[in-house]
């Protein structure tokens, strides 16, 4: 049996909805491991890289039909769950194609209550018993990767992929908000990345930081 896979990926521009999604999600399970992006563009990248538990894809934020992004995943992963938050009235296509979808796929209005899109979670993870893994997880030894980063850099990454703002990241590691841009700006120079976005994909694929944003682990 192949083993159950507990990532998930949340795909939400960062508003209060957002947040308060996240909030219910590290409530009702603290250790399910959460990845989070801005925007869609990556989204097909990351789907064929790994499966996740569940995809949590805000439709606002597609430039492109929804059903055509649906066939496109489903030709990369086909088993791939995908929970949709749209508009409570669905266009005509998204409709049809919802109702001859697979039933990996479900969706939600898309300012539905974070605690309904948590209640669906219980269906879309029956197999994740957050008490188990904590207790079957060992405790992970943290090292310091190999990469081209300061350990000050890295804790700053590591906020960074955890989605947290300037402000936020400085007031946790007790620096300025210039600091922390001065930092951010060396990241993306030192990744080669472009935007903060590929910068924490790359983060994750790179095993610079986990999913969660903890330091890589070994």
């Amino acid at each position: 049996m192949c083993a159950f896979k507990t990532e998930v990926l949340i795909v939400a521009s960062p508003t209060l909805h957002r947040q308060g999604l996240l909030a219910v999600l590290h409530e009702t399970w603290p250790t399910l491991p959460i990845t989070v992006l801005p925007e869609a563009t990556l989204l097909p990248q990351l789907v064929q890289q790994q499966s996740y538990a569940v995809v949590v894809l805000d439709c606002s934020l597609l430039t492109e039909p929804v059903p055509a992004v649906l066939k496109r995943l489903q030709t990369v992963r086909s088993a791939q769950p995908v929970l949709l938050l749209t508009s409570s009235r669905l266009p005509p296509d998204l409709r049809h194609y919802l109702a001859e979808a697979p039933a990996t796929c479900s969706w939600l209005p898309l300012q539905a209550a974070p605690s309904a899109v948590a209640a669906l979670f219980h269906r879309l993870l029956p197999d994740y018993h957050p008490e188990k893994a904590a207790s079957a997880a060992p405790a992970p030894r943290v090292r310091v990767p190999a990469t081209p980063f300061s350990r000050r850099e890295l804790e700053v990454l590591r906020l960074v992929v955890q989605d947290h703002c300037n402000q936020e990241i400085a007031d946790q590691l007790f620096l300025s908000v210039r600091t922390v841009e001065s930092h951010r700006r060396a990241l993306l120079q030192k990744a080669g990345a472009k935007t903060l976005v590929g910068l924490a994909v790359q983060a994750v694929q790179q095993g610079w930081v986990s999913s969660q944003g903890l330091p890589g682990t070994c």
